[in-house]
């Protein structure tokens, strides 16, 4: 399927490693130019040579923390045209909500509501100016499905759907989308970071946490961040330009309701 990416412009946040880092070597393969952002510029490079060596395309790295006004200038700078955003970035993590203080819930709504929201602020009068636009927030099945331990991500990444849902119906008449994709227990970095911190909540084993999640999902296993890239791509193609305002799980098949 010719997916219409070649030569589109895309921004993709979260790209130094995961589920980021396998977005922008798919949508790079598809023909999009790509600009990789996150905080390390080291990991970012190496995902700049995977891409290359993937796709024989250079890829443009911007160094930034999206929660800082003046790095989010700096992509677009780099990037000031984008046809395509995809919102990814890490999150805050699991815990008690009776730990949390207020300092706490503002930086979690901060990183993973406020900053994606800034973001496409400065992303879609542009889109619509040219009519093709395409944002992807890739969030959580928590949105969907929430865990109490993940009290923080549960709240500001539904803020963030709720919000983009809203503003989705007013921009697909100039073919600019906003979609969510909802990973679930996926093989990545921060999957094996997420499972760390409830070894250490809970006194048990790594592995042991590890496999019985396996086993709880219908797939018998973890996603592959592929799998997360190749939803996303299809978002951002022409071939999606009637679906907008939508949540997409890649889960394995674990979220057991109808809607």
């Amino acid at each position: 399927m010719d997916l219409g990416l070649e030569g589109r412009r895309a921004i993709v946040c979260g790209a130094s490693r995961g589920m980021g880092r396998a977005i922008a070597v798919t949508l790079a393969t598809e023909g999009a130019a790509v600009t990789l952002v996150a905080r390390d510029r080291t990991a970012l490079e190496e995902t700049a040579s995977l891409v290359r060596v993937r796709t024989g395309r250079d890829a443009a790295v911007v160094a930034a923390d999206l929660t800082r006004d003046e790095d989010r200038q700096r992509i677009f700078a780099a990037c000031p045209q984008p046809d395509i955003l995809v919102n990814n970035g890490g999150g805050m993590p699991p815990g008690d909500f009776r730990d949390w203080d207020r300092a706490h819930w503002i930086a979690g709504v901060d990183m993973m509501m406020l900053a994606p929201i800034e973001m496409i602020r400065l992303a879609v009068d542009g889109m619509s100016e040219r009519g093709f636009g395409r944002i992807v927030n890739i969030v959580s099945r928590s949105v969907k499905n929430p865990q109490a331990e993940m009290g923080l991500s549960n709240a500001a990444r539904s803020g963030l759907v709720a919000f983009s849902s809203g503003l989705a119906r007013q921009l697909v008449a100039r073919n600019v989308t906003i979609n969510n994709v909802l990973p679930g227990i996926i093989d990545s970095a921060a999957q094996h970071a997420h499972v760390h911190d409830l070894s250490r909540m809970t006194g048990r084993s790594y592995d042991s946490i590890w496999a019985e999640r396996a086993a709880a999902n219908p797939a018998k296993r973890f996603g592959d961040v592929e799998e997360i890239a190749a939803a996303v791509a299809f978002f951002c193609s022409h071939k999606a330009g009637f679906m907008t305002a939508q949540s997409l799980l890649v889960d394995g098949g674990d979220y057991r309701g109808l809607f």
